[in-house]
């Protein structure tokens, strides 16, 4: 078994609202190890999101216990956290946050350069991850000249190319159209695979499953189901 690259114990987040104190978290644990890739599904409102923005070091649980490689979230400064999320975390939310006056290559490469390591083998690397998610014709152009679904996929590349522990995707076909999204979220799976990273997708899309190995299924902030067994898995990605 490979080691533990997240391992997520009792987190709960609450929040306060007009009619009172709700969990959007309730108490969930799991681990997901190098080289594994989760689905992490439910109806909206279930706490998904919010679980993805704990991990990624943008929301402080309310308690429980997060930890990253070995890097317990609750115990860091906020300098430690930030440092955590450059050279630990790689993200896409369904907004995908490129910078506007950058490239897709420039926007892939800025994760090698904030953590000092854009080289020739960096930039390299770049190229050929673009080129693999089918941008190897866009990588001069700049955001506004690219398709919500080709940012998307320059997003993806974003979060993969500083090599990360752990990887973190919302939504991320939610501008695809149904091909691109498989073939997107297939070679998601196979860098996750290939590279030992820890990989955890947000989807509303039951097809999407799959391409991962175990799904956590959310309800009301909780985990109702766990599925592992590849029979289960696929059965829920037809719709049975």
């Amino acid at each position: 078994m490979s080691e533990i690259a997240l391992q997520v114990r009792d987190v709960v987040k609450t929040f306060d609202t007009d009619s009172g104190t709700i969990n959007a978290v309730d108490g969930l644990s799991f681990e997901v190890h190098a080289g594994e890739f989760v689905g992490l599904v439910g109806p909206s409102g279930s706490g998904k999101t919010t679980m993805l923005s704990i991990l990624a070091a943008l929301l402080t649980a309310t308690s429980g216990q997060i930890l990253v490689d070995g890097h317990d979230l609750a115990r860091m400064s906020e300098a430690g956290r930030v440092a955590l999320r450059r050279e630990k975390i790689g993200f896409t939310f369904q907004s995908n946050n490129l910078i506007p006056f950058l490239t897709a290559l420039e926007n892939v490469e800025l994760m090698l350069r904030l953590n000092g390591r854009l080289d020739a083998g960096g930039r390299l690397r770049a190229v050929e991850l673009l080129s693999r998610l089918g941008l190897e014709e866009r990588l001069g152009n700049l955001p506004a000249q690219m398709s919500g679904g080709q940012q998307q996929r320059v997003a993806i590349a974003r979060a993969l190319i500083h090599s990360p522990t752990l990887v973190l995707a919302d939504e991320p076909t939610a501008s695809l159209d149904t091909e691109r999204a498989f073939q997107v979220v297939e070679t998601f799976a196979a860098l996750i695979h290939e590279n030992q990273r820890a990989g955890i997708m947000v989807t509303h899309d039951l097809r999407m499953c799959k391409f991962v190995d175990r799904v956590l299924q959310m309800r009301d902030g909780k985990l109702v189901r766990v599925y592992e067994a590849r029979k289960e898995i696929d059965a829920l990605a037809r719709g049975e």
